[in-house]
């Protein structure tokens, strides 16, 4: 194989402060958009199943939906929340989000009443588009309730955009437009065929909100912005180099930052059509890979995994795809060779947060990434183009290559900051420079290594699980006392939660029943899988309780 060095000369050259400069062709993911539909017409833009959308289509329904939306109220700057799972309507709610002067909420399918109120409350979205099933299980209890400021409710079914509905996903469910929202479907009909004016965007207009759990373990809204999002899907097509003339698999959940942009934007940029699975099911995920053959996808290593070891998995499987990426979690070398072994193909590394929309670093495409031999850790890439990566001590001084200290980017990914929240914006991006919480260490021809993390947030399967949000859970349970969660080693999630818990005196309750408690209140990734019960946790003479101690 070529080596890295041969492909890109400037890599020969890197330091911790310096990174090759591109120009970024658009400052207005609209105008992206716009200029996509021109060049594209027809051309299929979103498949799913057995239907899907093409440009034209995807230009059509945005537009009547934004029309819906201003008829009803919505202004330039309101917020429109998306809890849908990776279907057509995500991507049409976006667009008509934009078209109609709005800042899209991009909210986790999985989450339940507690994190949707605040999500909903804390953006203060006015328009919630929901799926069926979702608004049943848990939209109605949170709008209705009266604690946000949505107006309009717009539900969509699962069933849409296909004919041929899936029963390992689809089983008993029909479409039932609930008696007290608007169906998604009929707002666009009735709005069939109108305009709307246009809307232009600067490069600091916040396109949509995504949720993380930040610095502090509290929610915290980063605003991507327009100029971020169009710089981070050119980086996807120009620096790992997803084409046109393909299509792009879209395994990662959109709502997630690694969806929103290495499916949902670089198709949006490039033009190529993205292929939609609902949610990630190995074996339908890997019937879609057959039946439609995409070139590129990024996803959580854990998926890569599962389709390996899906019944009926073989290498030709993966033979259209011209790159593999994954991000969101650490990947084991003995993963990556046995990906390689299995599909023929390597897995290139990107790494990134929600606060820089999507990858700071990446692999090259052909390049191999290489491993530390002193901590075995795989390297996560190298600075992408118009991007700084220093390594900084406590002091917030760059540490000499080779040295370890806290990962810190800079460059035209990074969010304005956090949604009404001017301290915690000041304290993780002082004049905009991210402060990753993540250590780890920089070679001299600019390859980054991720050694720990700063703080005790747990990465499970890509996700970020806050303990102290589990502990506030376990504290509602009325048995516990005190509560502390840590993540522990996980095979195949890399980390999962585990929680340490004390009874209240006369009270008790069985592991399971902590679990399930947990279980109903917490979206999947987050609740404990296993939980201890001791007599008393281990604190500091000033009650703080010490999380390492139980970790150790």
């Amino acid at each position: 194989m070529t080596s890295v060095y041969d492909e890109r000369p400037w890599l020969a050259s890197y330091t911790s402060d310096q990174a090759p400069d591109v120009d970024v062709e658009f400052d207005d993911a609209l105008a992206m958009v716009r200029a996509t539909v021109a060049s594209r017409g027809t051309s299929p833009a979103l498949t799913y199943f057995d239907g899907g959308l093409s440009w034209s289509q995807l230009d059509e329904q945005s537009t009547a939906l934004a029309a819906g939306l201003l008829e009803h109220g919505f202004a330039r700057g309101d917020r429109l929340a998306v809890y849908l799972q990776n279907v057509p309507q995500f991507v049409v709610a976006m667009v008509a989000t934009w078209k109609a002067g709005g800042i899209m909420v991009s909210v986790n399918p999985m989450s339940r009443e507690r994190e949707l109120r605040y999500q909903l409350t804390d953006s203060g979205a006015k328009v919630l588009v929901c799926l069926e099933s979702l608004w049943e299980g848990v939209g109605r209890t949170v709008v209705g309730s009266g604690d946000t400021d949505v107006t309009l409710v717009l539900t969509t079914s699962e069933l849409e955009h296909q004919t041929r509905a899936d029963e390992r996903l689809f089983a008993g469910m029909t479409k039932q437009v609930p008696h007290d929202t608007t169906d998604l479907a009929t707002l666009i009909t009735a709005h069939d065929g109108e305009t709307v004016p246009e809307v232009a965007y600067g490069i600091d207009d916040v396109a949509f909100l995504t949720y993380t759990s930040g610095t502090t373990g509290t929610p915290k809204g980063a605003m991507n912005t327009h100029g971020n999002v169009c710089f981070t899907a050119q980086v996807y097509r120009d620096f790992v180099g997803v084409g046109g003339a393909g299509s792009v698999w879209g395994i990662a959940p959109l709502f997630h930052i690694t969806g929103l942009i290495g499916h949902v934007g670089v198709s949006l940029l490039s033009g190529a059509p993205l292929v939609l699975t609902y949610r990630f099911e190995p074996q339908v995920a890997l019937d879609s890979l057959r039946e439609h053959r995409p070139t590129f996808t990024i996803g959580a290593i854990t998926v890569f995994i599962a389709l390996m070891n899906a019944p009926g998995f073989a290498k030709d499987d993966f033979s259209s795809l011209e790159w593999v990426y994954s991000g969101g979690a650490a990947i084991a070398p003995s993963t990556a060779n046995a990906f390689l072994a299995a599909t023929g193909m390597p897995v290139h590394n990107a790494y990134g947060l929600t606060e820089t929309t999507s990858p700071m670093t990446a692999t090259p495409r052909g390049a191999d990434s290489p491993v530390d031999p002193a901590s075995g850790a795989f390297s996560v890439g190298v600075p992408v183009n118009n991007t700084i990566v220093r390594i900084l001590d406590e002091e917030g001084a760059p540490v000499p290559l080779g040295e370890i200290g806290e990962i810190c980017a800079q460059g035209p990914q990074v969010v304005l900051g956090y949604w009404g929240k001017p301290e915690e914006t000041r304290h993780a991006l002082p004049e905009r420079v991210l402060h990753s919480g993540d250590v780890g260490f920089m070679t001299p021809e600019g390859w980054v290594f991720i050694v720990d993390r700063k703080k005790d947030m747990i990465n499970a399967s890509g996700y970020k699980v806050w303990p102290r949000e589990v502990e506030d859970v376990l504290y509602e349970h009325p048995a516990v006392r005190e509560a502390a969660v840590v993540g522990v080693a996980d095979e195949y999630r890399g980390e999962t939660v585990k929680a340490f818990v004390s009874f209240k005196p006369g009270l008790s309750a069985t592991e399971d029943e902590l679990i399930a408690h947990c279980k109903e209140r917490m979206a999947a990734y987050k609740y404990p899988r296993s939980v201890d019960v001791v007599d008393e946790l281990p604190k500091t003479v000033t009650g703080k309780i010490l999380r390492r101690e139980l970790r150790e």
